[in-house]
């Protein structure tokens, strides 16, 4: 990933070409994607009514996992509440199932705070190689359009920021949170990392990640981890730098004197790529713009739209290898 001051010199660089050394499989995976079968497994179908309870009220008739079956149709075929009830009871007649199904403004209500299934479990034993990265999705509401064309105020918040954690080692999203555009990132680390089974070996983030706070959090967690954050051009070394140096002192001081495409070579920055390729794939498969307007639906939305990523990967994913430089 070159700094971006050195854009306009860009294309005095070859680009690299990589071709698929797996084409067959890679395209049985991606017709996998859209077989039903997928996304409505005979598990479901046992435990699509909720348990008994002896809590006061009405007890609920549908349990979580049904009403995150439904959801998770939605978010694959791109469907509206009503269209997700009449697509799974269309497939629930051709399965032979006599099951009812929740109506649209059930799964709208049960969607706020809904307990999603647990993911299945990390075959990879190895250290979490962690990159994050956020990015902004549009919500409900009038839009830059209304405001451009006929100059009406829109509402102040018009769109939510998705923070996403990917493992450099199996391509999975081990992380997701949705907050408000008001929310600092540094401030969504803590709960980032609770969220993360296992050790985590290498963390990649962008500038906005710079801090003490957010350094001193990461390494109190995990013992040895190397963390590659850029420091902005205007930061300079702690008194200590010179008798006892702490990582964001070395960094600072090898861009200093080597230079900031230098310290990207050397610490494996460009890896960070991939994570804005995730929020690019993010927006291609499940959509730019969430459809709930609560934001404790909305968080459910992005959290499913997640868990859709993460069982497409596990269907197969394309291999590359290198031709040109």
């Amino acid at each position: 990933m070159p700094f971006k001051a050195n854009a306009d010199r860009r294309h005095k660089f070859a680009k690299a070409k990589y071709k698929v050394t797996n084409w067959s499989k890679y395209n049985e995976s991606l017709r996998r994607r859209g077989d039903v079968t997928v996304w409505i497994e005979e598990s479901a179908a046992k435990a699509w009514f909720a348990p008994q309870n002896q809590r006061r009220g009405r007890p609920a008739k549908f349990s979580e996992l049904a009403i995150e079956t439904c959801l998770q149709i939605r978010a694959v075929f791109g469907l509206a509440l009503r269209q997700t009830q009449g697509f799974v009871r269309s497939v629930f007649h051709l399965m032979e199932l006599v099951l009812p199904v929740p109506d649209f403004s059930t799964l709208s209500r049960r969607a706020d705070g809904l307990r999603l299934s647990n993911p299945k479990p990390r075959r990879n034993c190895e250290p979490v190689a962690l990159v994050i990265d956020r990015t902004g999705v549009k919500i409900f509401g009038a839009g830059e359009w209304q405001e451009t064309k006929h100059g009406t105020r829109i509402k102040r918040r018009t769109w939510r920021k998705l923070h996403l954690g990917l493992d450099l080692n199996t391509c999975e999203i081990v992380y997701s949170e949705l907050t408000e555009d008001t929310v600092a990132d540094p401030t969504v680390v803590p709960d980032m990392l609770d969220q993360i089974e296992g050790p985590v070996a290498t963390f990649l983030g962008d500038g906005a990640y710079d801090g003490f706070t957010t350094r001193q959090e990461i390494a109190k967690r995990y013992d040895g981890v190397e963390i590659i954050i850029p420091t902005p051009k205007t930061a300079v070394p702690s008194p200590e730098a010179a008798t006892a140096p702490s990582a964001r002192d070395r960094d600072i001081l090898a861009i200093q004197k080597n230079g900031r495409m230098s310290w990207q070579k050397q610490t494996g920055y460009g890896r960070r790529s991939r994570g804005e390729s995730l929020m690019g794939r993010f927006k291609q498969v499940i959509g730019t713009t969430l459809r709930s307007r609560k934001l404790n639906n909305q968080r459910t939305e992005a959290k499913l739209g997640v868990a859709v990523l993460n069982t497409m990967k596990a269907l197969g994913r394309a291999t590359f290898e290198k031709v040109s430089a």
